[in-house]
């Protein structure tokens, strides 16, 4: 039976797309179970919502009363430029690459499954950060039955894979099926790349309105190991599938890492602006982050202070994105990377 889905509920669907803080994402969830269609095409998708949801406020609502919580919190908030989740097999060093990238101290061992919950940290790069989000081996033997419910704020994954065992193909092939299974997919269509990217949007059908698509670099570890690792890495590449963007790395050596900021900043279309006061130097500690498709004058407004979104007069720009320094500019002006506004109201 078709679902017949409303205006409202696909709105509401494009903001949970959209929405980073779980906060947030609750808020869209209810919305979406308030206006959907209460047939039985929808039962299964109703379900489904109930179940987000319960998820998700049980999360934030933190221990229950009478009684501490008995493990840490399975929602990252999401903080910094964008979050990134580690995803990959057992033993494939995703541990000590994230403690290496962030200094986050993470459990690290010679033995699988050393990961039991989420673990975030920092990895820092140019004036930015990004989060980096360690998460429990991917295996059919050991499912993590939560883990849709924590990368529903990620931006990113990177698929973490030992480039020196024999099996590290089927190891890709099965992380895939795990994830799928829980209704994550992780693609090769990345936020910055020029081709359609359909692969990057959900359908707004039933079935699939739900699934958490995940833009995917995969991460060949343990090069070190090898003799001729870009050889082994070609390899890999002709064969698994889809064909993920990839990139060389130890933990050991630390050969790749120095790459991954600033392939992970491209490629998600990331675009960092800093702001200035009439008649003061601009603010380069901080600078305030802009998605791809969310780059005006009006947005960085908006991150600066709701009410100023709404006052907002003109602006002038110092940057690539105008003719001229202190170019006055209006609100749906488009901003490129490393500009200096200055907002008037």
């Amino acid at each position: 039976m078709p679902a017949n889905l409303t205006p409202e509920y696909k709105a509401a669907a494009a903001a949970l797309r959209q929405a980073r803080d779980p906060a947030e994402r609750l808020e869209c969830l209810r919305e979406m179970l308030r206006v959907i269609p209460r047939h039985k095409g929808t039962d299964h998708l109703q379900a489904d919502l109930k179940h987000r949801i319960h998820e998700l406020d049980e999360e934030l609502s933190g221990p229950k009363r009478g009684g501490a919580r008995s493990a840490p919190s399975l929602v990252v908030r999401p903080e910094g430029a964008a979050q990134i989740a580690l995803v990959g097999p057992p033993n494939s060093g995703k541990s000590s690459l994230h403690a290496r990238l962030t200094g986050s101290g993470a459990k690290s061992a010679p033995y699988p499954l050393t990961t039991q919950y989420p673990e975030p940290g920092m990895l820092h790069w140019e004036d930015v950060n990004l989060q980096l989000v360690d998460l429990p081996a991917i295996a059919s033997a050991h499912p993590v039955h939560w883990i849709a419910s924590t990368l529903q704020s990620a931006d990113a994954a990177c698929l973490v894979v030992d480039l020196a065992d024999p099996d590290c193909l089927d190891h890709v092939v099965s992380v895939q099926h795990e994830l799928a299974a829980r209704r994550v997919h992780l693609v090769t269509a990345w936020p910055a790349d020029d081709a359609p990217r359909d692969e990057l949007a959900a359908s707004d059908t039933a079935e699939s309105v739900l699934d958490i698509r995940l833009p995917t670099l995969l991460l060949a570890n343990k090069s070190d190991l090898l003799d001729h690792p870009q050889t082994d890495l070609e390899a890999l590449a002709e064969l698994e599938e889809p064909h993920f963007p990839a990139l060389l790395v130890s933990s050991q050596t630390g050969q790749g890492l120095g790459d991954l900021g600033a392939w992970l900043w491209r490629a998600l279309g990331l675009v960092r602006v800093y702001t200035k006061a009439p008649g003061k130097d601009a603010e380069h500690e901080r600078p305030f982050t802009l998605r791809r498709g969310q780059q005006t004058v009006g947005d960085v407004a908006r991150l600066v202070h709701r009410d100023m979104a709404k006052s907002l007069k003109y602006a002038r720009v110092w940057g690539s994105s105008v003719a001229a320094d202190g170019q006055h500019v209006g609100r749906e002006h488009v901003l490129a990377d490393r500009d200096t506004v200055e907002l008037h109201v």
